[in-house]
């Protein structure tokens, strides 16, 4: 891939969205690159630079944008965080639901990627809420192929193997036929997640409830300062008072100007009103 070929992609994906493509993810573009060229039937990465100039480039963009996002994820990743929802966070919101009058408790997966970490979050709700207590879980992606996926809610056998066997029987179907070899998450917990494809940094959700909790794992990693701090402080504005931002143990939020307190590293929590 020539230099300027590089800068093209790099440029382009930023601005549409925000991710932030280093030297160092030179490799990394090559090889994901590559699958839409065979998808293309293109055979350089000149024609598909071209290709993303065209008439076609609006629905490629999103193809791009698809292949670049990074996936990777698994159930209960990152385990400390759900552990922390079910010990602190429930209990106190719980402690705040009559007086704050909220109808249910309200959550968001902001990068929701494959679906594993809303489902994980939704099997921790259905354990841990009161069972008067209506609970949803808004879902939302940059890539369309991967939300399609978090829909469907149907994992690979060795994916599930990896939970307690009572959590699988209590919150999968095991596939049979066609589907042997496969789980699929229960539509009763299915039904408490709505999914939503969206770029955090441009326009406004579609959902209008602030959040007792707000996930936003292992995203900021790609963007740059300034847009770390445009979309911390987005999420910010659609916490409860005194709710809280969850990030990854990877990230921080050191060195950018927002209004959370910080609780222990990767949580944050929205300061109450005085």
């Amino acid at each position: 891939m020539r230099d300027s070929e590089f800068e093209f992609i790099r440029t382009l994906v930023y601005d549409h969205s925000r991710i932030q493509l280093g030297p160092d993810k030179r490799e990394l573009v090559s090889a994901r690159l590559g699958k839409r060229l065979r998808a293309t039937q293109l055979t350089t990465i000149g024609e598909y630079c071209a290709l993303l100039q065209g008439p076609q480039a609006e629905e490629e963009l999103s193809h791009l944008i698809d292949a670049i996002s990074t996936n990777h994820t698994f159930f209960f990743r990152e385990n400390s965080h759900f552990d922390f929802v079910r010990q602190q966070l429930v209990p106190e919101m719980e402690a705040r639901r009559a007086k704050e009058r909220w109808s249910r408790f309200h959550a968001w997966s902001a990068a929701c990627s494959s679906g594993e970490e809303p489902y994980s979050l939704a099997m921790t709700l259905s354990e841990c809420l009161p069972s008067g207590w209506p609970w949803h879980i808004e879902c939302t992606d940059i890539s369309h192929k991967i939300l399609a996926k978090a829909r469907a809610a149907i994992y690979k056998s060795e994916v599930v193997a990896k939970l307690p066997p009572a959590q699988v029987k209590a919150y999968f179907q095991r596939g049979v036929g066609p589907q042997e070899g496969n789980y699929r998450v229960r539509p009763a917990l299915q039904q408490c997640l709505s999914f939503h494809q969206m770029n955090l940094l441009v326009g406004e959700p579609p959902f209008r409830e602030p959040f007792q909790v707000i996930f936003c794992r292992n995203v900021m990693i790609y963007f740059d300062r300034p847009t770390q701090e445009e979309l911390v402080n987005k999420l910010t504005r659609r916490l409860v008072p005194g709710g809280y931002l969850l990030v990854g143990h990877s990230e921080s939020l050191t060195g950018i100007r927002h209004s959370l307190q910080m609780v222990k590293p990767a949580i944050y929590r929205r300061p109450t009103a005085a």
